[in-house]
């Protein structure tokens, strides 16, 4: 017989039994900033090829925006805002990795004059580009994912992928 809410503890471990049989999904948290001459920021991961949007991976139970401001603030030193979602983006299951849900928001125009400097080990660099310079210097799902946050900024909405392609 299937527990009722009049029988709290029943009833909860009832719901904790479904929780743990539903999929987990890992969450990816960017953020889309620019210098003032329009240029975004990318930084060089020690742990994979390629350049990348700051940001990282949420830890449990965190909310996306939340992993967004503190990985910019661990890595890079940085206190952003974010202003707006720009992008969410599903990502297959692709080698050993079950699917992710990828974000990228909208962190503004950032006003600095000197270079950033990583604050921990993974990262190896930091630095404004062109979005010709950052298409060449990201991987083909980041380049679209990224080519989609910065339409989804100009138009003023939020851009849903998959694996970095429009799905609407």
């Amino acid at each position: 017989m299937k527990p009722t809410p009049a029988d709290p503890d029943a009833w909860n471990a009832y719901l904790a039994e479904g929780n743990a049989k539903q999929a987990r999904k890992r969450v990816a948290a960017d953020v889309l900033l620019r210098d003032r001459s329009g240029r975004v920021l990318l930084v060089n991961p020690t742990y994979k090829p390629g350049w990348d949007l700051p940001g990282g991976m949420a830890e449990a139970n965190e909310p996306p925006e939340k992993t967004a401001v503190r990985e910019l603030r661990e890595e890079l030193g940085l206190d952003v805002v974010v202003r707006g979602l720009l992008v969410v983006d599903w990502v297959a299951p692709h080698g050993p990795w079950d699917d992710q849900i990828a974000f990228i928001f909208d962190g503004g125009v950032l006003d600095v004059d000197e270079a950033l400097e990583p604050h921990d080990q993974e990262l190896s660099a930091a630095g404004f580009y062109s979005m010709s310079e950052a298409s060449r210097m990201v991987r083909d799902r980041m380049r679209r994912r990224l080519a989609a946050a910065v339409q989804a900024l100009r138009e003023g909405r939020t851009a849903y992928l998959h694996d970095g392609d429009a799905v609407w």
